[in-house]
């Protein structure tokens, strides 16, 4: 048993601690506290390239349609080609980093994204644009499973929900500054700002530890000890820490080895169930759609400025996805996520009765700003934690064996969903303005139910605890 003192010193969190945040965070000495958040601030610099790609299309369609002389045809492919990439990577995202580790996978990813911005940014026709746009698209598809996972495997219980939710929130940046910046540079000046945080994230790896239950997996029991004391601190007591990982270790090699059908053996429905569900009924609830065709909505809506929409998706996600950083380890995953669904549910039937109204000849005065209106209540809704917390628990409740298996498994849903409500969206919206919108709001109620019904609190628990209590043996 560990002295008094080291216990006080200690920052791994016992059960009776999870229930005072603000004595948990104590429990983290000042130095391996800076270690901790480094490490997750240089890692999210990947969901910051992330967001650049997925912002960069918005700003810059007239512009290179010009420069290039491409058609519309041409352009949709290459906007579109993103996904293409980033399903590729989702699928080998979790043996990819399983294999190489978390910190290698990163690398790779890193350089893989670096060199996509580069051929965009000297591209002089669509084939150069094009295999720049499936890169960039690969390496943030295993990004946006390994960055989570990392973060997850590293951090203190007391702050790892919000730690891993700096993954949305520069996401969410990335987007929005690319935006912003777009109105004002060129395309291929664009293109450099997405290079930027590559080299960033290159360098910051070489200083950051490797994740010590990654390590512990592969059988280098001294790394691991060696990156937790690096986490921890040098006068924590890390045994309970140390032997918690390696106890769940021995559990995991008298397991046979998981391929993506055995995830639908008995034991893990239940964390497949809600990780594939929010994953699917995030991306259903319509967040692509009218993230990237916000501009086009409020046109149809009868709003004259196009740009309103670019300066509105770019300004209000930032607020509240710092608000969902900072309460996420205080209220706890559920209550934050069952707010969001519901708020993305009736923002939703607001612009769907909107626009049903449209058709009728009734309140033509008051529908333009009831749109932006609803839209701003959806992006406002989705940001305080939609989009953050599905990543957190895909993190969270699986078995560090499966672990790689089931992350390729929904990022794998989470981009095949976003390739198809993105190429989607025009032809609804074609069809019935109105009706695109019930549809989403059908989904965004299911995910109500989800959440209601079958989501786990995670809040002050170990990965461990949770998965326990996730997959009984």
């Amino acid at each position: 048993m560990a002295n008094k003192k080291n216990i006080e010193k200690a920052p791994y969190i016992t059960k009776s601690d999870a229930k005072d945040p603000l004595l948990q965070l104590r429990k983290v000495d000042e130095g391996s506290f800076k270690i901790v958040v480094l490490s997750s601030f240089i890692i999210v610099t990947g969901s910051y390239a992330f967001g650049t790609c997925i912002g960069f299309t918005a700003p810059v369609q007239e512009a290179i349609l010009r420069d290039l002389d491409l058609s519309i045809a041409q352009f949709s492919f290459f906007g579109s080609i993103l996904s293409v990439g980033a399903t590729i990577g989702a699928i080998t995202s979790g043996h990819v980093s399983d294999y190489f580790g978390r910190k290698r996978a990163m690398r790779i990813s890193c350089l893989i994204t670096l060199i996509g911005w580069s051929a965009i940014y000297f591209s002089k026709g669509s084939t150069s644009l094009d295999v720049g746009r499936l890169l960039t698209g690969l390496g943030i598809g295993v990004f946006s499973y390994v960055v989570p996972v990392y973060i997850s495997e590293i951090a203190p219980t007391s702050i790892r929900g919000g730690l891993i939710a700096l993954n949305q929130l520069m996401i969410v940046l990335g987007i929005s500054c690319t935006m912003l910046l777009g109105i004002v540079a060129t395309w291929r000046q664009l293109a450099l700002h997405g290079i930027l945080p590559c080299v960033v994230m290159l360098f910051g790896l070489l200083i950051i530890p490797e994740s010590p239950r990654w390590l512990a997996k592969v059988g280098k029991k001294d790394a691991c000890e060696k990156s937790l004391r690096r986490l921890r601190g040098e006068d924590a007591d890390i045994s309970h820490e140390v032997a918690e990982v390696q106890e769940s270790l021995e559990i995991v090699e008298h397991l046979p080895k998981v391929g993506i059908l055995d995830l639908f053996q008995r034991r893990y429905i239940p964390s497949l169930t809600v990780t594939v569900g929010l994953m699917a009924f995030q991306q259903c609830g319509g967040v692509n759609g009218i993230g990237f065709y916000t501009s086009e909505i409020f046109l149809a809506a009868g709003n004259s400025s196009a740009k309103l929409g670019l300066a509105l998706y770019a300004f209000i996600q930032i607020p509240i996805n710092i608000m969902t950083s900072i309460l996420i380890d205080k209220t706890g995953r559920k209550p934050l996520i069952l707010f969001a669904t519901l708020g993305t549910t009736l923002a939703c039937l607001l612009i769907g009765i909107c626009f049903l109204l449209k058709g009728y000849g009734l309140l033509l005065e008051w529908v333009p700003s009831l749109v932006v209106l609803g839209v701003v209540c959806f992006i406002s809704s989705f940001s305080s934690g939609y989009g953050a917390i599905p990543w957190v628990m895909m993190s969270e409740i699986f078995p560090l064996h499966v672990k790689g298996v089931a992350g390729s498994l929904v990022n794998l849903v989470h981009w095949v969903l976003a390739w198809l409500l993105t190429y989607t969206f025009n032809f609804m919206f074609m069809w019935s303005c109105a009706g695109t919108f019930f549809i989403y709001a059908t989904f965004n109620a299911f995910a109500v139910l989800l959440v209601t019904m079958l989501m786990p609190e995670t809040k002050g628990k170990t990965l461990e605890e949770i998965q326990a209590s996730m997959t009984p043996m």
